[in-house]
């Protein structure tokens, strides 16, 4: 199986999958592609597949990606069709964290081996609200990613499951009787 979540920014996607991953074994994060070069101690193959940009625009053109997008002039991020591919082909069941639209080619692509999670917030209040108490991101920084939430969550109907991360013990609980459904 290929468990997809999408979230708007703040909404605590990444705090579930990283609970969903130590709860439940045999579950394996998808490494994503990017055009940046690596920081710190990054390392190719264990954070990112690290491109160069021409590498990366060589791949859009060959279709060997299940999604991407340009998320800045030049730079690239996207999920290698390889990388899934070949975990299915040894049993593995893949988590992937990827934005709406990227959801949506993995379901067109994989079909019912794809199960989609949406993860969205009690409400664009209370998502400007955790967005500020973050205190990572100017005003107009926050209401660009609250502006894009509003936006992503229009897409929410056309996921598999939703859920509201309202308290955050009742979504930790809810996205792993999910995912332990699933793969009954």
């Amino acid at each position: 199986m290929i468990f997809v979540f999408s979230a708007p920014s703040g909404s605590g996607k990444s705090t579930l999958i990283n609970h969903l991953m130590s709860e439940v074994p045999g579950l394996n994060f998808s490494v994503s592609a990017t055009s940046r070069p690596p920081r710190g101690e990054e390392r190719d193959g264990v954070e990112y597949h690290f491109l160069s940009e021409q590498e990366f625009r060589q791949k859009i053109r060959e279709d060997a990606f299940v999604e991407y997008e340009e998320v800045y002039a030049g730079t690239f991020y996207g999920t290698l069709k390889s990388e899934i591919d070949s975990r299915l082909e040894r049993g593995e069941n893949v988590v992937l964290d990827v934005d709406v639209k990227g959801g949506l080619s993995v379901k067109r692509l994989y079909g019912d081996r794809a199960l989609l999670i949406f993860i969205q917030p009690p409400s664009v209040e209370e998502l400007r609200r955790r967005l500020t108490r973050r205190g990572t991101d100017s005003a107009e920084k926050i209401q660009q990613r609250v502006d894009k939430a509003a936006y992503e969550l229009t897409f929410a109907p056309q996921f598999d499951v939703v859920i509201t991360n309202d308290d955050l013990d009742t979504a930790k609980r809810e996205v792993v009787e999910v995912v332990k459904k699933e793969l009954r």
